[in-house]
């Protein structure tokens, strides 16, 4: 899966890079998501970002005319996120859900490439799943 990660700090770069182990195409930046860079999600499937990145209902739909159909957080929270805006967009949003040690970048960094993982292999991502009733994946008891 063709995928971009915004405002991405050293630490959480190295895990990400090992998590992945070269199974998905990830163009990693530290730029944080804005309108300005909006435009490198071109050509990208599945977003990933930090709870730092606000994405309001004018981003989502922005990512949307870009061709992002997934959304991948690494924090526990999604406050971050319009998830209706999402929804209405026909986005898959997924988190971190509560795990012991969610803190640490490695188990973070390691869920957000099991969420790409799943979505790739065309199945829900479980608990990890924030999608807002329309989603298109048969969901699994939470």
């Amino acid at each position: 899966m063709k995928a971009i990660a915004y405002n991405i700090q050293a630490d959480e770069k190295e895990w990400l890079v090992l998590a992945n182990y070269k199974k998905h195409d990830i163009t990693i930046i530290a730029n944080s998501l804005t309108d300005d860079t909006l435009s490198f999600a071109a050509g990208k499937e599945a977003l990933l970002v930090f709870n730092n990145d606000d994405l309001s209902e004018t981003m989502i739909m922005g990512l949307k005319d870009l061709g992002i159909k997934y959304i991948a957080t690494s924090s526990t929270q999604t406050d971050h996120l319009d998830l209706k805006a999402a929804g209405s967009a026909g986005m898959k949003v997924a988190n971190v859900p509560l795990l012991s040690g969610v803190g640490d970048a490695k188990l973070r960094m390691e869920q957000v490439i099991k969420n790409l993982d799943q979505w790739s292999a065309g199945k829900c991502v479980g608990k990890s799943c924030c999608c807002q009733g329309g989603c298109g994946i048969a969901k699994i008891s939470k």
